[in-house]
């Protein structure tokens, strides 16, 4: 052993403190680093270029309800894995593999609760199980907190955040496209408001349904939103396609959003829609 060694060995080792892994993270829009928890203070939206990340479920419910209040709708039963699906990984392993991430049933949830005292039933979808798809589950939840609000005579509004139907369920996906169509014409004919906020993404068969239905279409800054992808249009068109193509201010500008409304301004607004079109149904 070396004289080097042996002094090596005989320093006292400093243990360092631990230090979270998730303290700091960088902004996928600006490059920023943001420290989380002022990140998640400011609503998930970066402090420097106002980048809006994307949230579940339970967390924009508590962004959105009156002192965090409100009760969840149960999640609709429905047959798993139907058609016995298998590619790199059974889907009934991805399922599991979604459930365990996100401890939710599936890529909607529904709530009753107030906004600044105005009461409706809020669906959102989360990216983060299976990419928001539409699956089985999916068109059931919807449908769900579509009659929840008939039979409460309440507004129903829609977060949507989907990258389209879900290819492990075929044709059984695809047919949500239709029911929740039917769904949000029984809403209609009740004579209630139906909301949509199209978040970051929401494309696909989501966009091609219930997403472009809403009695008001909202979305969030930067949002992307379309059916195909940029890249698929342009080889089918053979053109390029302008700068911001597909993004909620190029929507707006073209017509197809009615606003597009900051996160941290998204509660004030939706109360003040509330009293716009069912000022009695809503009042809690």
């Amino acid at each position: 052993m070396s004289w080097l060694t042996r002094v090596r060995n005989a320093i006292a080792s400093v243990t360092q403190k631990d230090t979270p892994d998730n303290l700091w993270q960088k902004c996928p829009s600006c490059g920023q680093m943001i420290f989380t928890k002022e990140f998640e203070e400011n609503l998930s939206v970066c402090p420097s270029c106002e980048w809006h990340g994307r949230i579940g479920a339970r967390t924009r419910f508590r962004q959105l309800f009156d002192e965090d209040q409100y009760t969840l709708l149960a999640a609709p039963r429905v047959p798993e894995d139907p058609l016995k699906f298998r590619d790199t990984k059974k889907y009934v392993d991805r399922l599991k593999a979604a459930r365990t991430a996100t401890n939710e049933p599936d890529a909607l949830l529904n709530a009753h609760g107030a906004i600044e005292g105005r009461n409706a039933i809020v669906g959102v979808q989360d990216f983060a199980f299976m990419g928001g798809s539409m699956g089985v589950g999916v068109g059931e939840a919807f449908v769900a907190g579509i009659h929840a609000a008939i039979a409460e005579r309440l507004p129903y509004i829609i977060f949507t955040a989907a990258g389209g139907a879900r290819m492990q369920e075929g044709i059984l996906s695809l047919m949500q496209m239709p029911r929740t169509t039917a769904a949000i014409a029984e809403l209609k004919e009740a004579g209630l408001p139906y909301i949509v906020v199209l978040t970051d993404p929401t494309t696909g068969g989501v966009t091609a349904s219930y997403a472009m239905l809403g009695d008001i279409q909202i979305a969030e800054p930067g949002a992307l939103i379309g059916f195909a992808g940029q890249r698929v249009i342009e080889q089918t068109i053979r053109e390029k396609l302008p700068e911001g193509f597909q993004r909620a201010e190029y929507l707006l500008e073209h017509g197809m959003l009615d606003m597009v409304v900051r996160r941290r301004e998204l509660r004030d607004t939706l109360a003040r829609l509330l009293d716009y079109v069912a000022p009695a149904k809503a009042a809690a």
